[in-house]
């Protein structure tokens, strides 16, 4: 198997690619020379060289050497459409040749920005009528700490400024967003976070629910919320955010006791509830909206990634009946905003994702067909001896690797740190046809919502090949028996 793997020639496409016009090795070096990439050892990466990715089409990626890839992570969480789609490519085209740019300073508008902003009032929860575009989620979520602290001012109590959020979550890298997220290696680098805003543990039950119930572990994790409230004092809190499943934290899927309780605790307290769906919206959890899933009810939702499905970069914050009609009706200007916000071609391109997204009913295709079925196929993989439990949510999956497996999930045994077992494997994914990504020594996958049964078959049984790869690995370095 692993010779068949690994020596097997590369995948070509229609006659009309040539791969051969790509010169890998020049571009490599360019690369190398002028482009930091983002959260990249660029030491590390210059020795080894990107991979340079020339062409995407349905859930399929292709490189300059002609390997065709499934692209199990969807871009980066974003292509929910798939690859290869005309009529977005046709809207953009259409829209620079008719509006390429201009501001929504200045009391004017454009076209694209109205019209999205109404769909998008019509798909989100009954409470979201009013839209606040960005470019990316990162923008959308140092937006959220300006709205949220607003809101206080006007409400007349400016003392409300502590947003609390949960460790290892991922609210974005700009100032704001990395100091909501809770991940250290971040908060290491530029002394973050900024003030006025802290963290607590996050939903993990494989983590932290040794000896309970996921249900009964579910209200102990919100408890941490209420824990955290009364440390800081209720007058001085001013929201908590959290993604209804935690996406580049590992795919932390909180219990079904969690968020509801989350909600009760805010509305004790009187504290806002923002939704990260930057990963969760747009039918990633088989919902428009995972709060939707979760029976939350937010009073602000940061989104960006699948308006889109990453053709154009935008963002925005839909923005609740609470805090739309304090800061319409008492705030006079909001001072905040950006160039591109509502930016025509960006806007242009979500009308037209989300067309396909409602006319081929692939939020609900995830609901009922290819989230199941990917439930299930994931499921067969804890048969594997590196594999100590999986799970999935819609189209959000992942696996943890072991060392040596229990009884439950809290019995196994992991590898030390140093083996950077996950990395082992990553790398095993990407050399032959599927991208997983790696956080520690968590496998995880959120593939296009295009894709097919068939193409999760593909990609569960490369997954199964490139861990008896990493297996057979571990066990040449003598790290199991």
């Amino acid at each position: 198997m692993t010779a068949k793997l690994t020596a097997q020639a590369p995948v070509r496409v229609q006659a009309a690619d040539n791969f051969d016009t790509y010169d890998t090795a020049a571009l490599q070096q360019l690369d190398a020379a002028h482009y930091l990439h983002p959260f990249t050892d660029h030491a590390a990466l210059r020795e080894r060289g990107a991979r340079v990715i020339v062409r995407g089409d349905g859930v399929y990626l292709w490189d300059s050497e002609g390997r065709k890839i499934i692209d199990g992570m969807a871009g980066l969480w974003c292509v929910n459409a798939g690859y290869g789609r005309a009529s977005i490519a046709e809207a953009v085209h259409a829209q620079m040749l008719a509006l390429p740019f201009y501001n929504s300073f200045f009391n004017t508008t454009n076209v694209p920005a109205v019209k999205l902003a109404a769909l998008l009032a019509s798909l989100a929860p009954p409470q979201f009528q009013h839209v606040f575009f960005t470019t990316s989620g990162s923008e959308a979520n140092d937006t959220i700490v300006r709205m949220v602290r607003r809101f206080w001012q006007l409400q007349g109590q400016p003392e409300r400024q502590v947003i609390i959020s949960r460790r290892n979550a991922y609210h974005g890298s700009t100032m704001a967003g990395a100091s909501l997220g809770g991940m250290a290696a971040m908060h290491a680098q530029g002394g973050l976070p900024i003030p006025g805003i802290t963290h607590i543990e996050q939903p993990s039950y494989a983590e932290h629910g040794h000896g309970m119930s996921e249900a009964g572990f579910g209200l102990v994790a919100a408890s941490w919320l209420e824990d955290k409230i009364l440390e800081v004092g209720p007058d001085k809190v001013a929201a908590f955010i959290g993604e209804p499943v935690q996406g580049a934290g590992g795919v932390i899927i909180p219990p079904a006791t969690y968020w509801p309780e989350i909600q009760r605790i805010c509305e004790k307290y009187d504290i806002l509830l923002v939704s990260d769906e930057v990963i969760c919206g747009f039918g990633r959890l088989g919902t428009w909206f995972g709060c939707e899933l979760m029976q939350a009810k937010p009073d602000l939702i940061a989104f960006a990634k699948g308006v889109t499905s990453g053709y154009v970069p935008l963002g925005g914050v839909l923005v609740g009946s609470r805090v739309a009609h304090t800061l319409v009706e008492k705030g006079g200007d909001f001072n905040h905003g950006f160039t591109y916000s509502g930016h025509p071609v960006a806007c242009a391109a979500a009308l037209e994702n989300l067309r396909i997204l409602i006319e081929e009913k692939l939020v609900e295709r995830v609901a009922l067909e290819t989230g199941p079925h990917l439930k299930a196929r994931f499921a067969s993989l804890v048969s594997h001896p590196l594999v100590g439990h999986a799970e999935t949510c819609g189209l959000a999956a992942g696996l943890n690797l072991v060392r040596r497996k229990g009884a439950t999930v809290h019995d196994c045994e992991a590898f030390p740190p140093l083996n950077a077992v996950g990395m082992l494997c990553r790398g095993f994914m990407f050399d032959n046809g599927v991208i997983m990504r790696a956080v520690g020594d968590r496998m995880i996958v959120a593939p296009p919502l295009s894709i097919t049964v068939a193409e999760i078959d593909e990609m569960v049984e490369k997954i199964r090949d490139c861990l008896d790869l990493t297996l057979e690995e571990v066990r040449k370095r003598g790290w199991v028996e």
